[in-house]
């Protein structure tokens, strides 16, 4: 069998490479998976064909994903192939904002083709001078696997790092040193920090999370960094508390029109993850991640299923994707019995309002039998996809 992968943008060789013997990329018109980096998905009609998309980064804004879900698409990420980029630019940033970087070479530029530069030089630099990080305390909004390494590494720097993270995985948490102060209100956070820097999803629930309550919250002069998403800030209370000097400065990843309009701005062209070293650590995490997929139906760092994996050792295996709702592990196990299948491992995981079903079967399935389990399977109210997989 011969999977087809689309492919979106710029995919590094490093993951593509994976992608070989029963894999073939654009080949196809209905393909099996799609694999991308920043291609918006939203508006675009997906084939019924496709089963999997694998974003090659963390943030999975550019794909529609309840109408993934509803229609039996599994959706992955690469959650921390890119921490280790972003991290080393946000503490470049940290350290550049505390010593007027940003402005002092602006300054400096200026002077080209003027007399006597050395001269200026020496009689304003007293203008630019900064600050120390060390001592300083720093406040981290997010603790995943990127907001947990800045953290570390700002230990690392003799800074106090408090941080608010309700959410922190036990995994990401056995990482975090535990000289991070971890406060239960983000107002904690914001009253006592000199330097903030946010690392949260975007969503919903955290669109403009700092908002004018939270600016208000905030220490006079604060340097506020932004690489985790421009719609996290509500950009009228940033530009109000710019203008009264609550913020002293606004670092952020994502310029647009409203904030180049902004006093004490730092814009960047999104570089937070461009390395081609970060490139190629997503590109192989979301390839590996479909390829496993395709081949074993396990799951691992999808955004819309849970983790779900199950060694394939039977000699068929059938994959189900559907409602979380009772009574349907029983309507799977009733059927294969109806029909003398023996169940020789099952295993099944829910996340949220979906839910994902591994059954292996001891039984070698003939063309007929598997087309008829699979056509009985999606006739059952709730069930999304089901595939048929047998063990080369």
């Amino acid at each position: 069998m011969t999977y087809q992968i689309q492919t979106y943008n710029q995919i590094a060789e490093a993951g593509l490479s994976l992608l070989q013997g029963p894999f073939a990329l654009n080949t196809a018109e209905q393909p099996d998976a799609i694999l991308l980096r920043s291609h918006s998905l939203h508006g675009q009609q997906l084939p019924q064909s496709v089963q999997a998309i694998a974003r090659a980064g963390a943030g999975t804004n550019n794909i529609p994903l309840e109408t993934c879900s509803q229609n039996g698409v599994v959706v992955f990420n690469a959650p921390g192939a890119n921490a280790n980029a972003v991290k080393e630019l946000v503490l470049s940033c940290l350290i550049a904002s505390a010593r007027n970087l940003f402005q002092a070479i602006h300054w400096t530029n200026s002077l080209a083709g003027t007399k006597d530069v050395a001269g200026q030089v020496e009689a304003n630099k007293k203008a630019f001078i900064g600050h120390e990080i060390s001592g300083k305390k720093l406040g981290v909004i997010g603790l995943g696997n990127i907001g947990s390494v800045v953290a570390n590494d700002a230990l690392a720097l003799d800074m106090d790092v408090i941080a608010y993270d309700p959410f922190v995985s036990v995994d990401v948490a056995w990482t975090i040193s535990r000289n991070v102060q971890r406060v239960h209100h983000l107002d904690e956070l914001l009253s006592s920090c000199d330097y903030i820097t946010i690392h949260v999803p975007l969503s919903e629930k955290t669109t403009g999370i700092i908002d004018a309550k939270a600016f208000c919250a905030m220490k006079k002069g604060i340097q506020f960094i932004n690489f985790a998403r421009g719609e996290l800030v509500d950009e009228q209370a940033l530009a109000e508390a710019l203008a009264d000097g609550t913020v002293g400065k606004y670092i952020t990843d994502f310029p647009n029109n409203h904030v180049f309009g902004l006093k004490n701005v730092v814009a960047i062209p999104h570089l937070g993850a461009s390395t081609s070293e970060s490139e190629e650590n997503c590109a192989v995490m979301a390839a590996r991640q479909l390829k496993i997929f395709l081949e074993t139906g396990n799951i691992r760092n999808s955004v819309n299923l849970p983790n779900v994996s199950l060694p394939l050792t039977s000699p068929g295996r059938l994959t189900i994707m559907h409602q979380n709702v009772p009574n349907m592990v029983g309507q799977f196990s009733g059927l294969l019995a109806d029909r003398k299948f023996n169940i020789a491992d099952m295993l099944n995981r829910s996340r949220s309002d979906w839910a994902y079903t591994l059954i292996d079967i001891d039984n070698k399935l003939s063309s007929e039998q598997k087309d008829d389990i699979l056509a009985r399977l999606h006739s059952i109210q709730g069930v999304v996809r089901a595939r048929h997989l047998t063990n080369a």
